[in-house]
Order: structure tokens, then C-alpha cells, then sequence
């Protein structure tokens, strides 16, 4: 049962929101309220797993590999648990900087119904119905990108929804390819009967396509430009969600694919895969460095850092994979909350234009000290969390005598403290200049945090302190998440346990 919560509450959630689509207040009670009982239940199913292993459950009763499977393992069990902390900050953040009408028009029911689609994705057993679940990400995506309906807004939400829809296409391919070949879907039973027909030039091919479609989703080179395009364009609550989870659900299904299913090809994809590590780390971050408005740097960073994510697939070994687990942890938790301080710092100042901003650190210095400790753990500076995570992947690719990739790594990281010191030095720094296009507007007569009625009693503040706190607690308690990381990757090296635990009812 602890499997089906993940899916079910969100559910049960966004459903409940919709027949109270009158009463605003009862939608925002119910967002929150759903998001605490998805992050309890979530760190229930991580403690339960990591004490006793992987768990599956089989909806229906019907017996493997027909029907439909659920299956836990600490890598999936780790991401439910992020994807329930971010919703949870994001619920509440939402309470304060999510307008009414865009409340008024389901924005809480979509948000449970996007946390549905990525804890389903998260802990699915089957490839068609992985498909089924990015498609309620997408659905649930795009109206909320696209909710309020603003120019910039649509002008986003379609090149997300193209390029998402092209992945999506490429995926089903894939997954039709796939189920003529070997007459199964569940991922365990496609990992055994596939291995007679690893070298054969049809399994190459669906790896690619695989490839392909979770790559434009976890906006890998060269097909990234969708993400920086589009998610500057929401209200930053949107934005937060996004950065948070979304590309995580195709790292995620790369890591899972090509850990458990495509081992033979070994030789081939990582090598790839190292390569595109490579350009998406470079590209992302030379974008971000000549970005000059905050939610597109963020943006940019995102792309970079998936080139982090995926360095562990290609070096394709225990320690790596467990810094790719390590930098996901801590890549979650600290883009989200650079979003969130974007949008505080717009609830301040007005604008998200560098420009336009200035002089925070000597009016909100407490704003500033919840933007430096993300963006310096982003940046790789101990003790934060980032430090730990890119060291791991360092050792790992020295170990592996990987020297290009490593260092691209540090030099990726070095241009990722400049973008983060260019946002300080503009936003928090130097001083506040009148600005003619602002001046006498609505946003230039926002009073202050602490005078705005308390920033509706400062739920957005603590919001991003949370995550702060969580960030340092990560880099303080290394060795804690280390030992998570280390266990998970090591499942995915050797998924005997993970197939046995799907298949352990049966096996025609």
C-alpha cells in the first residue's frame, strides 16, 4: 500500500480541489494539506525501503509481468521523497505569491496532478506506462506554463509542448519497437529477455531512440533550447516546480533504462553519453553567463547542471552513478530555491531584470543570506552540498582517468560561481538606480518585505529558508547522503535485486 500513496494522494488531492472549485480558500487548504501528507507518507516509503529493500506491489493482482507493476527501489524511493519535499515548499510558497485568478482557474489541482504524473513516473514497473506518466506531466505542465494566458507565457508553452511532444513520439516509437522485439513492456522482463539480443542492430536502435526522447526531456545537448525559452515565463511559483522536478523525471528514466535494460551496450552509450555530458555542461553555462535577466541565468544553469546529472552514466561505474545520485539530491533542492528567491526578489523590487534591481543586501540582507547559501552551493563551495556532490563526480571521473570530462567539470563550475556572482553584484550590490519605466508603476510602490503584510505571514520566506537550511544540512550530514547514494547506485549496477523483487510472484 505505501507505493500506491505517492500516486493516490495527489490524486486525491487535485479530485477534491475540483469540486471545490468555487472556494479558493478551501483549494489552498487542500494544496498544502496534500502536499504534507505526500512529503510524510514519501519519507515513509524511503525509510521502509532503505531498512528492508525494494518493495512492488501489483495493481489488480494481477501476476508479473502482466499488468500493472509498482516497484520501489532507493533510487526511486530517494525521488519520490525530493519530488514530495519540493511540492510541499512549493504548496506553501504558492500560498503567497500565486495571484487569485490564477488560483481561481485550478492551479492547485493542476499542481497535485503534476506531482501525480512525476511520482508515477518515478516508481512505475512498466515502459508504456513510464509514457503514460510523462504525458500527465506534460498535460499538467502545459496548462500551468500557459495558465493566465500572458504573451510570453504561450510564446513558451508552445516550443515546450513541441519539443516535448516530439520526445514523446520518439518515445512511444521506441516503446512499439521494442514490445515487437521481445513481446514485453515491464522493465524487469524486457531486462532478461533482451540480453540474447544485445548486439543485435535492432535493441542498438531503440537505445538511441530512448536516448533521444529522454534527453530532449532532461534537456541534454543539443535539443536543450526549449527549457531557457520557456521557463522565465510563468508566475515563479511554476517556474520553482519546474526546475525542480520536471528534467529530473529524464534523468531519472536515463539512469533507470540504461542502468537495468541496456547494459550490453555499455561500450557505446556511455561513451556518448560522457560527450553529451560534456557539450550540455559547456553550452548551458557559456548561456548563462551572458544572460542579464535572474530566471534566465537559473534557466541556463538548469541545462548545464543535467551535464553533471548524466556524467555519472557515462563513466558508468558504482561511484560515479552515486555522484549523479548525490548531485541530483542536491540539484533539486537548490534550483528550486533559487527560483523561489527570484520571485521574493520580484515581490520586493518589481522586475526580474539585473538592470532594474540593486541594493538588497543593505535593505533585505536576510534575503541575501538565502540567496547566497544555494547559489554558492550551486557554484560547488564547501561545505555546501554542491561541493561534496562535484567532488564525487571528480574523484570518480580521475578514477576512471576520464581527464577531459573532469576538467570541463571544474572549469563548468568556476563559470557557474560567475553567473551566481554576476546575480549578487547586480541584485544585492550595487545600488538601487530610480528607473523612468518603473518608476510611479505598480511594482515600484511594492512596500517592503517587512511592511507587506508580512509577506502573507512570510510563508514565501519560509519557504526558501527551508531549503536553505535542508541545502546545508546535506553539506554538513555528507556522509549521511553519501551513504544513500551509494547504496542506490549500487542497486543499479546490480539490478538482479530490482528484477527479482518484480518478478518474484511468477515467470512465465
Amino acid at each position: 500500500m505505501r507505493l500506491l500513496f505517492p500516486i493516490a494522494i495527489p490524486l486525491t488531492t487535485a479530485v477534491l480541489g475540483l469540486f471545490a472549485w468555487r472556494w479558493r480558500a478551501v483549494q489552498r487548504g487542500l494544496g498544502v494539506a496534500g502536499a504534507a501528507a505526500l512529503l510524510i507518507t514519501s519519507f515513509e516509503l524511503l525509510k521502509s525501503v532503505w531498512q528492508q529493500g525494494p518493495q512492488a506491489t501489483w495493481v489488480g493482482n494481477w501476476p508479473p509481468p502482466f499488468g500493472i507493476t509498482l516497484i520501489a527501489d532507493l533510487l526511486s524511493a530517494i525521488m519520490v521523497a525530493l519530488a514530495a519535499v519540493i511540492g510541499f515548499a512549493v504548496a506553501l510558497y504558492s500560498l503567497a505569491h500565486v495571484d487569485p485568478a490564477r488560483e481561481a482557474f485550478g492551479y492547485y489541482p493542476l499542481l497535485h496532478i503534476l506531482l501525480m504524473g512525476v511520482c508515477g513516473a518515478f516508481l512505475t514497473g512498466d515502459l508504456f506506462n513510464l509514457y503514460v506518466w510523462f504525458e500527465v506531466m506534460l498535460m499538467a505542465s502545459f496548462v500551468l506554463l500557459a495558465l493566465g494566458g500572458e504573451r510570453a507565457q504561450l510564446e513558451g508553452a508552445i516550443k515546450y509542448v513541441t519539443l516535448n511532444l516530439m520526445a514523446s513520439t520518439l518515445f512511444l516509437t521506441a516503446v512499439g519497437l521494442l514490445y515487437g522485439t521481445v513481446g514485453t513492456l515491464n522493465m524487469a522482463d524486457v531486462a532478461l529477455k533482451i540480453r540474447p539480443l544485445a548486439s543485435s542492430g535492432i535493441t542498438t536502435s531503440i537505445a538511441f531512440l530512448l536516448l533521444t526522447a529522454f534527453g530532449i526531456k532532461a534537456a541534454i545537448f543539443p535539443l536543450f533550447f526549449w527549457l531557457p525559452a520557456s521557463y522565465h515565463t510563468p508566475p515563479v511559483a511554476v517556474s520553482a516546480v519546474f526546475a525542480g522536478l520536471l528534467t529530473k523525471v529524464g534523468v531519472y528514466a536515463l539512469l533507470r533504462v540504461f542502468t537495468l535494460i541496456f547494459i550490453e551496450q555499455e561500450r557505446t552509450i556511455p561513451t556518448v553519453v560522457l560527450a553529451l555530458s560534456a557539450l550540455t555542461m559547456l553550452t548551458g553555462v557559456l548561456g548563462a553567463v551572458v544572460q542579464s535577466e535572474f530566471r534566465r541565468i537559473l534557466s541556463f544553469n538548469i541545462v548545464s547542471h543535467i551535464g553533471y546529472m548524466i556524467l555519472g552514466l557515462g563513466l558508468f561505474t558504482t561511484a560515479g552513478l552515486a555522484g549523479s545520485i548525490f548531485y541530483i539530491i542536491h540539484h533539486i533542492i537548490v534550483i528550486t530555491n533559487l527560483f523561489l528567491v527570484s520571485g521574493l526578489v520580484h515581490a520586493v523590487q518589481g522586475s526580474f531584470d539585473l538592470g532594474r534591481l540593486g541594493g538588497l543586501y543593505r535593505t533585505h540582507p536576510g534575503l541575501a543570506v538565502l540567496f547566497l547559501i544555494p547559489a554558492l552551493s550551486l557554484s560547488g563551495v564547501p561545505p555546501l552540498s554542491g561541493f561534496f556532490a562535484k567532488l564525487l563526480l571528480v574523484r570518480a571521473g580521475l578514477h576512471a582517468e576520464q581527464w577531459s570530462i573532469v576538467a570541463i567539470a571544474l572549469g563548468v563550475s568556476l563559470l557557474t560561481l560567475l553567473s551566481m556572482m554576476k546575480i549578487w553584484a547586480e541584485v544585492f550590490w550595487k545600488p538601487k538606480e530610480s528607473d523612468p519605466l518603473t518608476e510611479g508603476s505598480v511594482a515600484s510602490r511594492v512596500p517592503p518585505m517587512a511592511e507587506r503584510a508580512a509577506m502573507r505571514s512570510r510563508l514565501g520566506l519560509w519557504s526558501s529558508a527551508g531549503l536553505a537550511v535542508l541545502t546545508a544540512m546535506i553539506g554538513l550530514g555528507a556522509d549521511f547522503v553519501l551513504a544513500f547514494a551509494e547504496a542506490a547506485a549500487e542497486q543499479l549496477r546490480h539490478p538482479d535485486l530490482y528484477i527479482s523483487t518484480m518478478l518474484q510472484r511468477g515467470h512465465p
